[in-house]
């Protein structure tokens, strides 16, 4: 899903290379299993009701939205430095679980698709729970570690403007979902 985490992942792995989407991962799977938990303890009933669900999409549109304009904002400035000299520390871990709660995406998944694959899961036990979760995450970590190595291997034909592209066109993406989740909320307001 085009959203912050992989906005983030496109970014950071111009400078630090294909180990960003594995670590943007392992936060954001620390995140999901939190949200697993939860799940179990009773947060269920909470995120099926029809008022956390407007909450969710209209201030997940905001953060969205906000976020574009703030790379639309930065592209006339934006310079790909390769050499990592002007990089800000950063953890990539932290990044994953924070990018993670500001897709509205990732809340509205979880309280429908997601809570669907819990329940499903938990008819075989345990067991079932823990195969569904830990195959989420490997697809997670598969694809975000591809795009990683891609960045980080084909960095050397970036160019400044290419760069510049890539992130107004991550951010564009950006635009669309605050829209599409600022619809989503308004219409299931009225």
């Amino acid at each position: 899903m085009p959203g912050p985490l992989l906005t983030v992942t496109v970014s950071e792995s111009t400078q630090r290379g294909a180990v960003t989407g594995p670590l943007v991962i392992l936060g954001h799977g620390i995140l999901e299993l939190g949200m697993v938990l939860a799940l179990f303890a009773g947060l269920a009933p909470f995120l099926k009701r029809a008022e956390v669900f407007v909450v969710i999409a209209l201030a997940g549109g905001v953060i969205l939205l906000w976020m574009a304009i703030s790379m639309f904002r930065s592209l006339p400035f934006l310079r790909l430095d390769l050499t990592g000299e002007e990089q800000k520390p950063k953890n990539l871990i932290m990044t994953g679980i924070l990018m993670s709660l500001a897709n509205p995406y990732w809340t509205i998944w979880w309280a429908t698709i997601g809570l669907g694959y819990i329940m499903h899961s938990v008819k075989f036990g345990i067991a079932g729970v823990i195969a569904f979760f830990v195959g989420h995450i490997l697809a997670d970590l598969a694809w975000y570690a591809l795009i990683s190595f891609s960045v980080a291997k084909g960095r050397s034909f970036f160019t400044d403007t290419i760069y510049r592209r890539l992130i107004g066109g991550c951010a564009c993406f950006l635009v669309f979902f605050a829209g599409y989740f600022f619809y989503s909320g308004i219409e299931k307001l009225v």
